[in-house]
Formats: C-alpha cells, structure tokens, sequence
C-alpha cells in the first residue's frame, strides 16, 4: 500500500518517524500493534463489564481490577492510533502542544498504574495478615478515595515535566526517531540548557519506582512472614495462590520497565530501534495480558465471564430459534376465512 504523505515541516510541528531502520516493514510491524491493541481492549472491557453488571464481584480486589483495566485501556489508546496513522498513511506530523500532552497523559497513566500496583499490594497484605479486619480497613469507599489520591499523585509528580520542556527551545531539526513522545527521546531535543528537566526526571524516577517498589516488597515480606507461620501446609498454598495473579502483573510491568530505562542509559550500542520496539512494547504488551492473567487465575472471575459469554450465545440462539419458529407458525396457520390476519398478528406478537 502506498503511503499517502501528509507530513508538515514548520516550526510548531515535529516529525514522528515511526521506527527509523525499519520503515520498510511498517506494514507489517502494525500488524501486531494493531492485534495487540484490540485483544487488549476486548479484555479490559470485558472486564469491566463482566464486574460491573454482577453484584458479587464488586467489592475491593475486583474495583482495583477495573481500576488497573482503566489504565490499561488508556496507555495503548494515547499511542496506537498515532503509531498506526504513521505506518499505514504517512502521518507523521505532531504540533509541540501535542506532542506535550501526549507526553503528560502517558506518564501521568504509568504513574497512575504503578500506584494501582502499591494498592493491590497492600490488599493482598490485608487480606493475608489481618483477614477479620479486611472490610474495614478496605471498603469500596476507602478504594475509591486510594484511587483518587494515587491520580493526585500522579497528576502533580508530571505536570512539571511538560511544564519544563515547554519553555525551552527545540533544535531546527524536529525529526523525533520514534512512534509516540517519549520524555527521554523528547530532552535529547532541546538546544537549551536541559540540567533542571533532566535532574527532575531522573530524581522523579527513582522517588516514584523507589517508593512503589519499596511499598511493594514490603507487603509481600509481611506476607511471606505471616504465610512460614502457618503451620498447615494447604493454607500455604492458598494463601500464596491469592498473590499469583498479582506476582505475574508485577512481572510483566516492571521487567520491561527497567530493561527499557537501562537500555536508554546505559545501551549506547544497541541500534535505535531497539529502544523504540522496547518503549512500544511496554505500552501494548502488559495492557494485553493483565486481564488475561487475572482471568486464567481468579476462579470467580472466570466462572463470571463464561457465564456472561454462554448467556450472550444462549440468548441469541434462543431468540432466532423463536423467530424461525414464529415464521413457521405464522406461514402455516389454519385459520377461518378472514380471520389469519388477526391470528398472525397475535403470533407475532407473542
């Protein structure tokens, strides 16, 4: 397919390249990025629906859930439409403003994820080591009010960063070598003096990922020490079972994570498409498999999903059955001379 060139130059504007080295095979690299980005809304979605429609689910754990699914629909969908818009029609342009508030909403949602990370965290904690006080300490309302401070936080540890870019001066050469506004790549394009925007973002970094992290192992040391004093052996296994789930999350958010920040500081050798497909990657991967992890390893929310989705499939099998079998009554009515219209009427409508 020939790409339409819908590209500006002046000097708001920047000129995402998509994955430079790779433009060859841009076709095809948005075959996975689209697929990835669709299963990941059909879970997520899914997923909300299935908590939200039945009763049973909506307590803490399954509210963190669709918290955690909230931000996994977000991260993919502020990069995905772009990224596809440069691969398939040539897109590439980007005003300053633009590229600064898609920069603002990544950041801010990753903040935002890794605090829903922190929280679920601590209610494993709760739920392990102070079960009889679970619905006290951790009631809907209390999730909420977490949730509220964790978008808080977020919001005000990045508001800075755009803030800082803003009032500094680009280079003539806006070419930015990558498919969505990333911070890192963002500062290597200022001319100006970039101390204060680099120290904050390298000191926020750590603050954010050290306290989370920190938080984290924190509760599940607690959560080991109460699980070695249990003497029974099945109460092990149960207990640790409730924390699979999240263990796996962890995994797959912060493995990348690091592995993409170190690249970026420490990979000067590694090619440049590299660090793209990793930062890519890291937006799309986890967002995919989240509610596929939760949903292979929470026995109530699957039963949930697979009652909704046999229902779903009943209920449209039922309804053209009853149709086909409406038709056949109505086509086939004895009925006296003047009086079948008034029959089929009453089958129709029964």
């Amino acid at each position: 397919m020939a790409p339409f060139n819908f590209t500006h130059s002046d000097a708001s504007t920047f000129i995402l390249m998509g994955i430079p080295g790779l433009e060859a095979a841009h076709i095809w690299i948005s075959i996975p990025f689209f697929t990835f980005y669709i299963i990941s809304l059909l879970g997520n979605v899914t997923l909300l629906c299935v908590v939200g429609k039945e009763q049973t689910l909506q307590k803490p754990m399954y509210l963190l859930l669709c918290m955690l699914a909230l931000t996994d629909i977000a991260t993919p969908t502020f990069v995905v439409p772009k990224a596809l818009g440069i691969f398939w029609f040539n897109l590439k342009g980007i005003t300053v403003a633009g590229c600064l508030t898609q920069m603002f909403f990544l950041h801010t949602i990753s903040v935002m994820h890794s605090s829903t990370l922190v929280t679920m965290a601590f209610d494993r904690y709760v739920a392990i080591c102070n079960p009889l006080r679970y619905a006290t300490i951790l009631s809907n309302a209390q999730i909420a009010k977490l949730g509220l401070v964790g978008f808080i936080r977020a919001v005000l540890f990045i508001l800075p960063l755009p803030l800082l870019l803003s009032q500094q001066t680009f280079c003539a050469n806006r070419i930015y070598p990558h498919t969505q506004c990333e911070y890192i790549a963002m500062v290597k394009m200022v001319c100006g003096d970039i101390r204060v925007s680099r120290i904050y973002g390298f000191v926020l970094m750590f603050v954010i990922n050290g306290f989370d992290l920190t938080f984290i192992a924190l509760s599940y040391g607690l959560i080991i020490r109460a699980v070695l004093r249990i003497s029974s052996h099945k109460a092990h296994q149960k207990a640790l079972n409730t924390c699979t789930a999240h263990i796996c999350v962890l995994l797959t958010y912060y493995t990348p994570t690091f592995f993409s920040i170190l690249t970026h500081y420490f990979g000067q050798g590694i090619a440049p498409y590299v660090h793209i497909i990793l930062a890519d990657l890291l937006l799309l991967i986890p967002p995919m498999l989240n509610p596929i992890i939760y949903g292979v390893k929470m026995k109530e929310l699957r039963d949930k999903v697979v009652k909704y989705t046999c229902r779903s499939s009943a209920d449209t099998k039922f309804t053209q059955s009853s149709a086909d079998t409406r038709d056949d009554i109505s086509s086939g009515l004895q009925c006296p001379s003047g009086n079948c219209q008034i029959v089929r009427e009453y089958v129709n409508q029964h």
